[in-house]
């Protein structure tokens, strides 16, 4: 008998499911504009995102111009938002802001984007480009409304990302040392002080470039030597400038004394 009981209930569940979406189906393609919108709406305030963003989609040319238009465009973009489709949520959000200059939304809107772009940001191992997009949308945010309570905020969120992106540059620069890859590894680090010249990393950074410099110097063809060698002189003496009495600061004391012996040695023939 109970079994009975839960196969009838779980009959009517389906059956219930059925019609759902047999509604849904038959709204979708029935045209009705009005009758779309209003369904959309409904779904958008109960939380199913997929079916009001299918519905919104299929009218926007339909109330393009019209009063319900900016409505229709912002829900969308939440939408997507609240469904975790953030790659369309920053661009649908960021086009709403462009469209619709004057909404009481607009602010929400552009951080909105911003946050979207946030949210695609990925691990620092990877390519940074969502990263640097989110940092450029809040930047625009900040610039657009400079008085906004949302301004700290977003100050907070372009420091955890230009965080993760200069933990990227320092451990390429590392990677190219450890390769022995002596060029990059110069390259990349410099790059990365002048891209984050307050970085937590900027000793080490400038360690690895005084011993790649030496290294590459030292393993150089006889003709490059010596240019190389006074270059590795500037880098050691741009770290003793600045870290003077950090951990690396002998050891940087060293490679100058034996680079200033080597030029010596080359110029002595």
């Amino acid at each position: 008998m109970q079994r009975i009981v839960v196969q009838t209930f779980f009959m009517i569940g389906i059956m219930l499911v059925m019609s759902c979406r047999s509604e849904f189906e038959k709204l979708r393609i029935s045209g009705d504009s009005a009758a779309m919108f209003e369904a959309a709406k409904k779904y958008y305030e109960e939380g199913e995102y997929n079916r009001s963003n299918i519905l919104y989609e299929m009218i926007i040319p339909s109330y393009r111009g019209k009063s319900e238009a900016e409505e229709i465009a912002y829900n969308f973009a939440h939408g997507h938002y609240l469904n975790g489709s953030h790659v369309l949520s920053s661009h649908y959000f960021k086009n709403f802001a462009t469209t619709y200059t004057s909404s009481p939304r607009k602010e929400q809107a552009l951080f909105l984007s911003a946050i979207s772009y946030y949210k695609l940001s990925p691990r620092h191992q990877l390519d940074q480009s969502d990263s640097q997009a989110a940092i450029d949308a809040f930047q625009m945010f900040i610039n657009a409304y400079p008085s906004s309570e949302k301004i700290a905020e977003c100050n907070g969120y372009i420091d955890n990302l230009r965080l993760k992106m200069e933990l990227k540059a320092f451990e390429s620069g590392k990677m190219y040392y450890n390769t022995r890859n002596y060029s990059s590894a110069i390259t990349s680090l410099e790059n990365m002080l002048k891209d984050f010249p307050d970085s937590q990393h900027s000793e080490e950074a400038r360690y690895i470039i005084a011993k790649s410099s030496k290294d590459w110097a030292d393993n150089s063809i006889y003709s490059k030597k010596e240019e190389r060698f006074r270059k590795t002189i500037e880098r050691c003496e741009a770290y003793l400038k600045r870290h003077s009495d950090e951990a690396h600061s002998d050891e940087i004391v060293t490679f100058k004394t034996k680079c200033e012996a080597e030029i010596k040695t080359i110029q002595n023939g």
